[in-house]
Order: C-alpha cells, then sequence, then structure tokens
C-alpha cells in the first residue's frame, strides 16, 4: 500500500475531527470519549481534591549532636566531660517539615490536620491544589488523638502570601460518618506523599477500633490498605461519595515506607475535637469514675454472662457520676449512647470524648439482666491538680 501522502499524514498527526476523504473512503478521527461503563473515581475526585491542602511548617528545635555524648570525642578536642545536665545547651536550628490537611469549613478557613505535622510550628503555610498558598494560625491541638485545627488567614492567595481578600472561593470537604464504616468498604486516601505533590491511592477498610499504636490516647483506628506514607499525615479518607470518614494519621512501616497498614482516625472523632478547640481552645475531657477493661472469654465465663464482647467495669469511685447512676463493679457495659461496645477502649474515647456536661447512657448486663443507667459527665481534673 503506497505511503499517505504528506498532508494526510499531517492531518492524521494533528487529531481533526472532522473525517477525511481518501479515494472515496471516510478516515475519522481517533474517539478519545470514555468508553460506557469503564469504572472511574475522576467525577469524585474533581469535587474532593480541592479540599485537601499541603501544610508547610517552619520551626525551631533543639539541635543534637550525639558525638557531644562520645567521651573520645570531648577529650579529643579538649570538651569539658561534664555531666549531661550540666553541659551547654546547643544553639536551636531551623526546622522545615510537611504534611497535609482538609478543609471541612470553607466560609472560615477551617483545616482540619495531625497534631503532630505542626507540633512546635513557628509559622504555617497551606498550599491550595490550584497552588495558592495562604498563612495559617493554629487554633489548638490534641496530643491524645493526633488531631490539630488550623485557620487559613484571609488573603489573596497568591506566591506572595495572604495579605488581605477572602476565603469564598475555597472548597471543603463534606463530612460523612465514620461510625457507618464497615470493613470491606471502598475508601480513597488523599495527600502529599513525600512532598511529591497531591496524590490519590485506593483501597479498603482492613479494619475497625484498631488501638495500642502509641503508649497514651485516644484511639479508635481505621486501619486501611489505601497507600499511605510520609506526608500523608493530615490528609483525608473519603468514601466513594466524596465524604471525609477518616484523617490519615500513622503507618506500620518497618521500611519506612508503605506496606498496606495505614491508620485513620475517624471523621466522627475528628469532628468532636474540633468542635471543641474551636469552642475552647482545647479539648476538656469528660469522666464518669470508673475504670473498665476489655470482657474477654474466661470473665466472660467467669460471670455467667451471655455477652462475648464489651467492657467490664473493674472499679467506681465512690461519690462519682457513675457512682450516682448505679454502676457497680462487673457490670458489663455492652452498648454506650445506643452503640454496641467492642471493647473498653471504646468506652474510654466515648467518654473522654463527651463534652463536660452532657449525659452518657450506659447498657448494662448484671447478674443475667440487662439494664439502662445514665451518668452526667464530669470534666477530667488536670494533671497536678490544676
Amino acid at each position: 500500500m503506497p505511503a499517505a501522502s504528506p498532508p494526510i499524514a499531517l492531518a492524521l498527526a494533528l487529531g481533526l475531527s472532522a473525517a477525511l476523504a481518501v479515494g472515496g473512503c471516510a478516515v475519522p478521527a481517533p474517539d478519545t470519549s470514555p468508553v460506557p461503563g469503564t469504572p472511574t473515581l475522576a467525577p469524585m475526585l474533581r469535587e474532593v481534591t480541592p479540599g485537601v491542602v499541603n501544610v508547610a511548617v517552619t520551626g525551631r528545635a533543639q539541635a543534637l549532636n550525639p558525638l557531644l555524648n562520645d567521651p573520645f570525642f570531648r577529650r579529643f578536642f579538649d570538651l569539658p566531660d561534664l555531666p549531661q545536665p550540666q553541659r551547654p545547651p546547643q544553639p536551636p536550628r531551623r526546622t522545615f517539615s510537611s504534611g497535609s490537611g482538609v478543609i471541612v469549613d470553607a466560609g472560615r478557613g477551617y483545616v482540619l490536620t495531625n497534631s503532630h505535622v505542626v507540633a512546635e510550628a513557628e509559622s504555617i503555610e497551606v498550599t491550595t491544589k490550584d497552588n495558592r498558598r495562604f498563612e495559617a494560625r493554629l487554633v489548638g491541638r490534641d496530643h491524645g488523638t493526633d488531631i490539630a485545627v488550623l485557620r487559613i488567614v484571609p488573603g489573596d492567595g497568591t506566591q506572595g502570601g495572604s495579605q488581605g481578600g477572602s476565603l469564598g472561593d475555597l472548597q471543603a470537604v463534606p463530612f460523612g460518618d465514620s461510625g457507618a464504616l464497615e470493613v470491606g468498604d471502598y475508601v480513597v486516601a488523599i495527600g502529599n506523599p513525600f512532598g511529591l505533590g497531591q496524590t490519590v491511592t485506593s483501597g479498603i477498610v482492613s479494619a475497625l477500633g484498631r488501638g495500642g499504636l502509641r503508649v497514651e490516647g485516644y484511639e479508635d483506628f481505621i486501619q486501611t490498605d489505601a497507600s499511605i506514607n510520609p506526608g500523608n499525615s493530615g490528609g483525608a479518607l473519603v468514601d466513594l461519595q466524596g465524604r471525609l470518614v477518616g484523617i490519615n494519621t500513622a503507618i506500620l512501616a518497618p521500611s519506612g515506607g508503605n506496606v498496606g497498614i495505614g491508620f485513620a482516625v475517624p471523621a466522627n472523632m475528628a469532628r468532636t475535637v474540633m468542635d471543641q478547640i474551636i469552642r475552647y481552645g482545647e479539648v476538656r475531657r469528660g469522666r464518669i469514675g470508673i475504670s473498665v477493661q476489655d470482657l474477654t472469654p474466661d470473665i466472660a465465663a467467669a460471670l455467667g454472662t451471655r455477652s462475648t464482647s464489651g467492657a467490664i467495669v473493674a472499679e467506681v469511685e465512690p461519690g462519682s457520676p457513675a457512682d450516682r447512676a448505679g454502676l457497680r463493679r462487673g457490670d458489663v457495659v455492652i452498648a454506650i449512647d445506643g452503640a454496641e461496645v467492642r471493647s473498653a477502649t471504646q468506652v474510654r474515647n466515648h467518654v473522654g470524648l463527651k463534652r463536660v456536661g452532657e449525659s452518657v447512657t450506659l447498657t448494662v448486663e448484671r447478674n443475667g439482666a440487662r439494664d439502662t443507667l445514665s451518668a452526667r459527665i464530669e470534666e477530667e481534673p488536670k494533671p497536678g491538680g490544676g
């Protein structure tokens, strides 16, 4: 077959939409429209990704040189061999770090991120998907849940900073109900891994109610196999409707990268923390005066309870709200505010994050009978009696 003449070859290369007549035959341009029925998350992501931002943090940290703890090094440079507490402090060094955040209130400029992302921050800059940069200030952060709230300073969102202007064109990610998640639900993680820029990964909910990642804290993590890497911290975990169901916070990474085990703070918990931070500037922990532990099969057999999951009341503080409500040692808490109790951690989290003055309803099993009790939340004493 003879080679196409230059004009025809050029037309085909340019991908003209009109058909070309060659020897009486119509030659249509390539069809680049989407194939009907092809699965895609693109329409949802077009709506959601403008609400996920990069968070750049500048701060200062104490410089630590391990060589100064080496006696040989100190003798070689004729440094006095002083005990560690008596050694002069090293000058702080400037630090730069980045993470991700989620705009949850566009009108007021509120952004959710992780507490560890903005720890020791002196200045915070938020960059949107379309590369507009805004100054942000820290409203407050909560170490126990690793949640922080930022507020974008109204500005023009240009390369030069955010002086003047408004926040009217920001876009928020709507909250979903993380309590309705089930293992196997599809989710999408959005963030800024390794500083590469906005990245989207997908997976499923691998487990719910995960804890034990930190020595202390209020943990009820969503576990997912959607790739979460350093820099994703504070980013969004959304469902297939584009609703925020979690704030990405941690990974299990023996090699330093993703191995398919990532964790997110449930959106319901993050929203509760955010509301308290905005209202009080901090989270005011609640208590009812009980200590609880997981209901194990051995304990269940000893108590003769029919329940296979829940939390057993180990101690009740005399005169506490729980005591006044009628809770007793050995009671099995099987539901709290209507939600089935799976573990003692769930009870501690729920009570600890309720607003002071609100009531909590507990369904308990005692001697084979079930009862519903109500206790009023009181503020948890601050360390040191403050």
